[in-house]
């Protein structure tokens, strides 16, 4: 599926994150009818067949929705598939993707060498996670078709680059299409991303506040009432170091200032275990910096419309156009 000019149809430049546990056919449909790239894990349909009931609804509900509104700025969807041997699943969600015909994957964890072929076979694109150079040349070589940048501030996994620093750097050998993430919040946000090279803004927590999102109204809450200072960063829930609430820490009964390293081999991606009766994603909040820009808890429509609108007054501000 090649994109002209490198983007698709959109009302904004933005990507949706895959939200653990949080993203559902609800929140994805609403992203790509306002216009902005929407997305979820497959491992967020419980059990297995159910992702195929997703696909359905999702494929069904946006092709009904175009018919029905030709001029619209309608964007595709996405499905995170992660790519590491614990997960056992990787080969039947594969199946039901291609079946649907999935415009874009995304992946993470592992270069996906051997999924970009599979992809491209049913007219797909692949987008892969990264937070370091040498992770992004090593997806180039398995040859996907663009990047995502985990920046220092992103919600759940991130890495601890500057943006400025591992944009430039990667910008330095790669032109294709790249998404950047860390701490995007605002219109403004997604065109300075615009600004610094990238051709998406990869926007997480800012929906994890929306009404569609399958979160706690409690977790809701605490992130328009969190400030960038309330984000902790640690390896300990799942293995790899991702940004979390605070406050979700301490009314899980932990301490965040007091918590061991945990090793890398103790991933698991299901349900990080932090304690026997403590897991994340479910106990643990994951969240960005960008907290401190979220102050409502709004439809996904609203959110991309004040996005949309704020991005069109700072380019105005800025270009005079």
């Amino acid at each position: 599926m090649a994109w002209p000019d490198g983007l698709p149809p959109m009302s904004l430049p933005v990507i949706g994150a895959p939200l653990f546990i949080i993203s559902n056919p609800k929140l994805t449909i609403a992203q790509c009818k306002a216009g902005v790239i929407g997305a979820f894990p497959a491992l967020n349909a419980r059990p297995q067949p159910v992702l195929g009931e997703w696909l359905s609804q999702i494929t069904s509900e946006l092709a009904d929705f175009k018919k029905a509104n030709p001029g619209a700025e309608i964007a595709p969807f996405a499905v995170n598939q992660i790519i590491h041997p614990s997960n056992d699943r990787l080969a039947a969600d594969l199946d039901l993707c291609e079946k649907y015909k999935v415009p874009v994957i995304i992946t993470s964890l592992s270069a996906p060498s051997q999924i970009v072929p599979r992809v491209h076979s049913w007219g797909g694109l692949v987008f892969h996670d990264i937070i370091s150079v040498r992770h992004a040349k090593k997806a180039i070589e398995a040859g996907v078709d663009g990047l995502i940048l985990v920046c220092a501030g992103a919600g759940g996994h991130a890495g601890t680059l500057s943006p400025f620093a591992l944009m430039e750097e990667v910008r330095s050998f790669w032109q294709g299409p790249i998404a950047l993430a860390g701490a995007i919040a605002t219109g403004r946000g997604v065109l300075a991303a615009r600004a610094m090279g990238a051709d998406f803004a990869y926007v997480g927590t800012r929906f994890i506040a929306t009404e569609e999102a399958n979160a706690d109204r409690r977790y809701k809450e605490m992130i328009t009432a969190s400030e960038a200072a309330d984000i902790l960063y640690s390896a300990y829930f799942t293995g790899v170091p991702g940004n979390y609430l605070r406050q979700s820490v301490i009314n899980a009964g932990l301490d965040p200032d007091n918590l061991p390293l945990r090793d890398k081999t103790a991933m698991n991606f299901e349900a990080g275990k932090a304690a026997e009766t403590v897991k994340a994603w479910r106990d643990i909040w994951g969240a960005g910096q960008s907290v401190g820009a979220i102050g409502d808890i709004l439809p996904a429509a609203a959110v991309i419309a004040r996005m949309r609108a704020e991005y069109l007054s700072a380019r105005r501000d800025l270009c005079g156009r």
